[in-house]
């Protein structure tokens, strides 16, 4: 065999293990992902982890609408809009001599708040709380137009509004994913609130 054949098999032998070692570390980092993203949705397809996350553009049975469509269908239509942000919790290194008050919640106007019905999973108490209050809002009317919303990057009102119109059978939910951060940075107004008693 000639010097520039050794050479060139010699090359090409160095390139094929190259080839072989990239296929082999991006399989094991794309089976990573796979696996690390299984961790964060339940058997039945909602986010269970890490909330604060790009979402989706869509959610399933509902329609999803920008902070533009949201301020022109408040002029126009009768709104029933939910706030679906966590409820503070006191943290837990914060002694119990020392007073604690839950930061504000300001939302959208004319907005209800029921705080915690956007984790993955419910419990009983709060399905109910979810239900009853849609309900007792809706007036029993399950094609009344409702916006669920919380952040911009929050599964929770993914996780809500897909609840509404998957489970609960509402035929007219609209998902807001952009929440109070899109609708604040549009110069439009926010009110303060408080959340919806868990009786």
């Amino acid at each position: 065999m000639k010097p520039a054949s050794k050479s060139r098999s010699a090359v090409q032998l160095l390139y094929g293990s190259v080839s072989l070692l990239l296929l082999v570390l991006f399989t094991s980092a794309s089976n990573a992902s796979t696996a690390a993203e299984s961790t964060l949705f339940s058997s039945d397809g909602y986010r269970i982890d890490r909330f604060r996350a790009p979402v989706p553009d869509s959610v399933p049975s509902g329609t999803t609408i920008t902070t533009e469509q949201l301020h022109t269908l408040r002029q126009e239509r009768d709104l029933l809009l939910i706030d679906v942000m966590p409820a503070p919790v006191k943290p837990k290194d914060r002694p119990d001599t020392l007073l604690w008050l839950p930061p504000s919640r300001d939302n959208i106007p004319g907005s209800y708040w029921l705080p915690n019905i956007g984790y993955g999973t419910l419990s009983d108490e709060l399905e109910r709380y979810f239900k009853d209050n849609l309900e007792r809002l809706s007036r029993g009317d399950k094609g009344r137009e409702i916006v669920l919303y919380c952040l911009a990057d929050c599964w929770m009102s993914w996780n809500a509004a897909r609840r509404a119109a998957t489970e609960y059978g509402y035929t007219n939910i609209y998902w807001y994913p952009d929440g109070t951060t899109g609708w604040e940075a549009a110069g439009l107004p926010l009110e303060q609130s408080a959340p919806i008693p868990l009786e």
